[in-house]
């Protein structure tokens, strides 16, 4: 599946893909605030293995952000399905992708969970101290809700993101 913008595109991840997540999901300063995963190839393919089956039971959803070239410039995941909301996260863009990179690939996620899934709403978590990330996703209109020692809790409508999308149309196609 590939869900496209102007510059970049999602599109779920393969076994193939396990190198690219190991390489970008094990650089120390780029996932202080993501859980962390073990600089193991094998124990890669097996999660993604078991992974491809919730993504066939529409359970959750792990994308490659790429540019419409087909260069991988990072990772992201819908997963935690609710009645009427989703979440989204383990947001990574590598060093060096275009600076439109984090905009176009947060429109997509919102383009696939508000449009093809029909969600209502999204919730995330943020870990205190992405203060780059917590006040990206302010900037975009997402709510605090709640919070705890670790996490700051995020509320997101449809409304809200019609809302946002128009300031950042460019960004879609």
């Amino acid at each position: 599946m590939k869900i496209t913008g102007k510059n970049t595109q999602l599109r779920t991840v393969e076994i193939s893909d396990a190198k690219f997540i190991v390489q970008l999901r094990t650089q120390s300063e780029k996932t202080q605030f993501l859980s962390q995963v073990e600089n193991n190839l094998a124990k890669q393919h097996a999660w993604l293995q078991a992974y491809k089956h919730k993504e066939l039971n529409g359970e959750e959803y792990y994308f490659v952000i790429e540019s419409k070239t087909g260069e991988e410039l990072g990772l992201v995941r819908v997963y935690d399905l609710q009645t009427d909301s989703f979440c989204w996260g383990s947001w990574l863009i590598k060093d060096g992708a275009p600076q439109s990179t984090a905009i176009e690939s947060a429109l997509l996620i919102y383009e696939f969970g508000f449009g093809q899934l029909a969600y209502k709403k999204a919730h995330f978590d943020v870990r205190k101290g992405n203060d780059r990330v917590i006040a990206f996703h302010q900037r975009f209109g997402a709510r605090i809700v709640n919070e705890d020692d670790l996490n700051y809790y995020f509320n997101y409508t449809l409304e809200d993101y019609l809302m946002i999308k128009q300031k950042y149309r460019r960004y879609l196609n």
